[in-house]
């Protein structure tokens, strides 16, 4: 039995949520999101709550039930606070720009990293070294920060890269003679 998939998702006042058969509307002062969730799965909407069970026994269907549960909770939380990221940039000459709809990194190569900047997500640079990214679908918003990761990911010897704010770094030691 899944112990996530058991909670039913609390839906907070001013959340319209439409259950249309296996389709999931979710519409907040954030915006809308929709999901299909997968034919295991029996979506309920009663009392301000969502509740979802497995369809049939089966392995699939367990495995489904607690992903499908925590993409509609996350569809409920975007739609009300939101989700964001933050980055940190380390490295003498890093820095990060909004520029229009358009994120300029300077990380060390021989041109600029221009990278377009998504519908649904919204880029702020408070310091040239710290990027913030914001948006109400948590999947978007952890696939532009690992985009924007991957430019110059952290290395071990100086610490050099773009990196989560949450994230640590192990440090090696360097050569010995």
């Amino acid at each position: 039995m899944s112990r996530i998939g058991k909670k039913a998702v609390s839906v907070p006042s001013g959340v319209n949520v439409t259950v249309d058969g296996q389709d999931v509307a979710v519409k907040g002062t954030k915006g809308q999101l929709a999901l299909r969730v997968v034919e295991d799965i029996v979506v309920k909407f009663e009392d301000g709550h969502i509740s979802l069970k497995p369809r049939e026994d089966t392995k699939r269907a367990r495995m489904m039930w607690g992903m499908s549960r925590t993409l509609v909770s996350n569809m409920v939380k975007g739609v009300t606070e939101g989700f964001k990221v933050n980055l940190e940039i380390n490295g003498v000459g890093y820095r990060a720009a909004v520029q229009g709809r358009n994120l300029n990194l300077n990380l060390g190569y021989s041109h600029d990293v221009v990278f377009p900047i998504p519908d649904g997500i919204d880029i702020k640079c408070e310091k040239p070294t710290l990027i913030a990214i914001s948006g109400i679908d948590a999947q978007q918003v952890g696939q532009v920060a690992a985009e924007i990761r991957e430019w110059r990911r952290p290395e071990p010897y100086k610490g050099k890269g773009i990196k989560y704010s949450t994230e640590t770094i192990f440090r090696k030691e360097g050569k010995k003679k």
